[in-house]
């Protein structure tokens, strides 16, 4: 097939500019234009050095990039993507958001952003997709794809499995997690600010992170029932990386051997997530620059209580990995294609 042509708006931020640097490596796409509002008009290596003599195009108007593109990814923040998508949509292009607009219902999506939805035929013809456990959503008809957040990739993919199996006591989630400092965006912020995060570990937003109903969104689907949850994330003076270790409560009678191979036979034909031997735990040192998740288990026979961690990129499993891995399921590609990065040993 021919390469797809794919534009970015949002490309001199953490997500966008990961994106680049992905799809500057993957053999079916080709990058045909890249916006930002704060550096139009200037040369991407005025922002990025790295990409001196590798990719100096110049930023352009997002009009510019709906109109060179098949497919344009949006890494911007909630709120921005639906005007920029009902423009594409309307000439026939594919959109995949990198933020909110696209991932709750409309009722979660108000409540936690205090957002409507101005376009909302649009999502009669999108889908929110994490590639495991969602790709037979993405069909011909799909316009948008809404690429789920970091976090919650971490998340859900630790207690698919268990939840879908109906072994776990769902009232007694609990996810604690800990994200890189490039999870806050390239915007400073205090929390963000080298005095305020190196050297310290605390959590934010306790019980109260957006990315909260996104996961029961999930796992409710799986569950087929409401799945309400405590979820705390954490920052830590890292630049990337996502740990999240999730606690959950065994039915009666499901043994250590039974969630082992539960786990196993679920994840077995994932080429993306890795379910580590006994023994092993989840880190981020592991998956670095890799679009993989790897996940280990953990049980305390006292409270006969699961311990699932989970680690992840969260600027590539958890951002611009998963939304090309999106971008292949939507033109038929295989979803390795581009994303098959060895994660460097330190």
């Amino acid at each position: 097939m021919e390469q797809v042509k794919v534009g970015i708006i949002g490309a001199t931020g953490y997500a966008g500019v990961e994106l680049v640097r992905l799809l500057l490596q993957h053999p079916q796409a080709k990058l045909a234009a890249i916006s930002s509002v704060s550096f139009e008009g200037q040369e991407l290596e005025e922002v990025y050095p790295n990409f001196t003599e590798i990719f100096e195009d110049v930023l352009v108007d997002e009009d510019t990039v709906i109109e060179r593109s098949d497919v344009i990814f949006t890494a911007v923040s909630a709120g921005i993507c639906e005007p920029f998508a009902a423009k594409a949509v309307a000439r026939g292009k594919k959109v995949i958001d990198l933020g909110a607009d696209f991932r709750l219902s409309e009722e979660d999506y108000n409540e936690w952003y205090h957002l409507e939805y101005h376009h909302p035929e649009l999502h009669e013809h999108s889908c929110y997709c994490i590639p495991e456990l969602h790709r037979s959503r993405v069909t011909p008809e799909i316009s948008v794809i809404g690429n789920p957040g970091c976090y919650v990739t971490s998340a859900v993919l630790a207690l698919a499995p268990i939840v879908r199996a109906g072994y776990a006591k769902l009232d007694s989630i609990v996810i604690d997690s800990k994200s890189g400092v490039t999870g806050a965006g390239r915007k400073l912020t205090q929390s963000s600010h080298f005095p305020d995060c190196n050297e310290a570990f605390a959590p934010y937003k306790i019980a109260s992170h957006r990315h909260t109903p996104e996961i029961e969104q999930s796992l409710s689907e799986l569950a087929g029932e409401k799945v309400t949850l405590t979820f705390v994330p954490h920052l830590l003076p890292v630049n990337r990386g996502i740990v999240s270790t999730s606690y959950v409560t065994l039915k009666d009678g499901v043994t250590e051997e039974a969630v082992e191979t539960l786990y196993r036979e679920a994840y077995a034909n994932e080429k993306f997530v890795r379910v580590l031997k006994k023994g092993g735990i989840a880190t981020i040192k592991n998956i670095k620059y890799s679009n993989y998740c790897d996940i280990s288990l953990h049980f305390d026979p006292r409270t006969h209580r699961l311990i699932v961690v989970s680690a992840l990129d969260n600027m590539v499993k958890g951002a611009a990995g998963q939304a090309i891995q999106n971008m292949n399921l939507l033109y038929g590609l295989p979803e390795t294609t581009g994303l098959l990065l060895v994660p460097p040993a330190f």
